[in-house]
């Protein structure tokens, strides 16, 4: 006798459902509850997310403008952050780019508070952590380094350090200005990719350099495969150069320079922006000044 053919399942039917996904507490007196712009995204290939339709919640606050990424996860957790009208604490929450964003003016009270700081970077230290037994240049930032004309009112703080991070680099044999950072949007504005600010450097040079190697430098020289950006090149005086640039490859200016047979024997950063280094001694610091911008 010949069997029939399985039943099969009825149309709509499902697996057993899954457990939920473990979320972080949210802090006390903070509402956490899932926005209407906040919903989980459609998984794509290997069931990987795709990005594009709807980002993490902090994504969007960065590109919008509003803050950097680790800001926005603190303000997130601090219940400071609401997405179509309803706080949304939890860290990872993906949402519609046609959302509404608000953000509690105890967010915009904390961005107030956060200070930039400018340092004329010695020979010998490294912009960022160690590195081969060189110091990194944030341990100059010391109330007896600060500069004795600094015209900000600010008084130190020891809290002034805290997620105090450098807003791009600067070589370890190279001086000059070097910005220190607790606000994401000085960081972002600094060493985003847009190449909106622009940096100026003094750079003293051994060589000859023709007309046609003059040109080369201002537009037609690539690094690792890559075509630089436009640069400003002109002599500063008889053996220093005036560099500025729109983009901070690593060791640029230096390998720019040898391959128009060059070699550099000095760069110093004298301008990032509107901000110049002026009369700031070597190995001293500044505040930033509220009317001084990027």
């Amino acid at each position: 006798m010949s069997r029939l053919p399985p039943k099969p399942p009825a149309p709509g039917r499902r697996g057993p459902p899954t457990a939920p996904a473990a979320r972080r507490p949210a802090p006390a007196g903070a509402r956490a509850a899932p926005a209407s712009g906040a919903r989980p995204q459609a998984p794509g290939r290997d069931g990987v997310p795709a990005s594009g339709e709807t980002p993490r919640l902090s994504k969007r606050m960065g590109e919008l403008g509003l803050c950097s990424r680790r800001e926005a996860d603190t303000w997130i957790e601090n219940g400071w952050v609401k997405v179509d009208g309803v706080v949304v604490t939890t860290l990872g929450t993906r949402v519609s780019r046609q959302a509404r964003i608000e953000i509690d003016p105890a967010a915009a009270r904390h961005q107030e508070e956060q200070v930039t700081i400018l340092l004329n970077k010695p020979i010998g230290y490294v912009s960022g952590q160690a590195e081969d037994g060189h110091p990194p240049a944030s341990t100059l930032i010391r109330p007896e380094n600060r500069w004795s004309g600094d015209p900000s009112p600010l008084r130190f703080k020891p809290g002034h350090l805290r997620g105090l991070a450098p807003a791009g680099r600067l070589d370890i044999d190279s001086t000059g200005l070097l910005v220190f950072t607790q606000d994401g949007r000085v960081a972002r504005r600094l060493i985003g990719d847009d190449g909106a600010v622009e940096k100026e450097y003094l750079v003293r040079v051994e060589g000859s350099l023709d007309d046609a190697g003059l040109a080369r430098l201002r537009h037609g020289l690539e690094l690792d495969g890559v075509t630089l950006r436009p640069a400003k090149v002109s002599w500063a005086n008889e053996d220093q150069l005036r560099f500025v640039l729109r983009e901070g490859r690593k060791r640029q200016i230096r390998r720019m320079c040898e391959l128009v047979g060059l070699k550099v024997v000095g760069l110093k950063r004298v301008r990032s922006g509107g901000v110049p280094l002026g009369p700031l001694p070597v190995g001293q610091w500044r505040y930033l000044r509220r009317d001084e911008l990027f």
